[in-house]
């Protein structure tokens, strides 16, 4: 269940993270008054549970109610990223004197979860930990063990000294909301410091599907789903709304995921992840591509598909029919059950497969980029 940012805000200030005041308006005039009660300069946030929403134009900082208004009427109505914008947080503008990142996942490697911390905060910490590894810390938690406070110390050794007392204080508060509300994900990014001290200038939380019943999750259903992945549960798919520019599906989990880590390792960005499952007939294919279709972001589709109970033929036959004039350049790995039969349905529809998923990848990523 992944919360959008006010709803994130709301539990950290119950757990005692400091955010800057702020309200959620659902109209121009609604953000027009919120800025003036908060002061005249903010920051307008579309809220939407997709990532990347800076780069999108979905957060726009106003001098002034008046043009606050002016901004909320320009993003009210509009889509971010293929999603309706229908409510707008609105927070008092802080002056930023740094930027740090802080966050808590579960590591399936080490079955465990881990604290991540950067003093370069406010941009991507994939993109940091790529290009300056150093820059990223990483430091498991035992669950049998707990957060001793000699794992901060190993945390925040690259943190400026003067912060680290406050770092320690928000990262025990962010342990907290992780393991009260069975989170696989909480973040922070920007942690600004500020002159009133550290506050989170953002609020990432993704709730485990599967966690317990308990009042804390009270008023937390699905409002903030991305409709694609509603309706794509609906269908019976598993697809998750990501920031890059090659569609992917593939059939089980853990192929589309080592498709989207080849993608990346060959320069591209994966603009989805979505697994038809096993035994998946024609028809679900057609869906699949649809979905990925529809969220306005990729620029090439790559399917990779190994038949086992799932027959090529059947995979075939649905790419064939969904990416008639789709206008989407299309690159297939299909190999398995039925292969000659699937691949002989590809050739007659003018697509040729390619023999290995690196072969794909890389190709997928050349046609996102503007290459043949």
């Amino acid at each position: 269940m992944r919360l959008l940012e006010w709803q994130g805000r709301e539990i950290f200030e119950r757990e005692g993270i400091p955010v800057p005041a702020g309200e959620l308006v659902r109209s121009p005039g609604e953000a027009r008054a919120a800025a003036q009660r908060l002061g005249g300069a903010v920051v307008l946030k579309a809220q939407v549970p997709v990532g990347g929403r800076g780069k999108a134009g979905g957060i726009r900082r106003a001098g002034s109610p008046s043009q606050a208004e002016e901004i909320a009427r320009q993003l009210l109505g509009a889509r971010l990223k293929g999603v309706p914008v229908e409510a707008l947080l609105v927070v008092r503008a802080v002056e930023v004197r740094s930027e740090h990142y802080l966050g808590i996942t579960v590591d399936r490697g080490c079955r465990m979860p881990v604290f991540i911390y950067s003093h370069s905060g406010g941009v991507e910490v994939e993109e940091v930990a790529r290009t300056r590894p150093e820059a990223v810390v990483k430091v498991p938690v035992p669950p049998l063990e707990g957060l001793f406070a000699f794992r901060l110390r190993r945390l925040f050794s690259p943190a400026p000294a003067p912060l680290r007392r406050e770092l320690f204080r928000i990262a025990r508060q962010l342990f907290s909301v992780f393991e009260k509300y069975e989170c696989s994900l909480v973040e922070i990014n920007p942690l600004a410091g500020t002159e009133d001290g550290l506050v989170a200038l953002d609020a990432k939380v993704i709730i485990d599907d599967d966690h317990r019943p308990g009042d804390q999750f009270a008023g937390l259903s699905e409002a903030s789903q991305d409709h694609l992945e509603a309706e794509a549960r609906e269908a019976g798919l598993s697809f998750v709304r990501l920031d890059g520019e090659v569609g992917i599906i593939g059939n089980g989990a853990g192929l589309v995921m080592a498709t989207l880590d080849l993608v990346a390792q060959a320069g591209g960005r994966p603009a989805n992840f979505l697994d038809i499952g096993g035994g998946a007939r024609a028809e679900r294919v057609r869906k699949a591509v649809e979905l990925v279709a529809r969220t306005g972001a990729a620029k090439v589709l790559f399917v990779n598909v190994f038949g086992g109970i799932t027959r090529c033929d059947e995979v075939a036959q649905g790419i064939v029919e969904a990416t008639a004039g789709l206008g989407l350049p299309v690159v297939v790995r299909l190999t398995g059950t039925n292969q000659r039969q699937g691949r002989r349905i590809l050739a007659q529809a003018g697509l040729v497969p390619v023999d290995t998923m690196e072969e794909g990848a890389a190709q997928a990523v050349a046609l996102a980029k503007g290459g043949t």
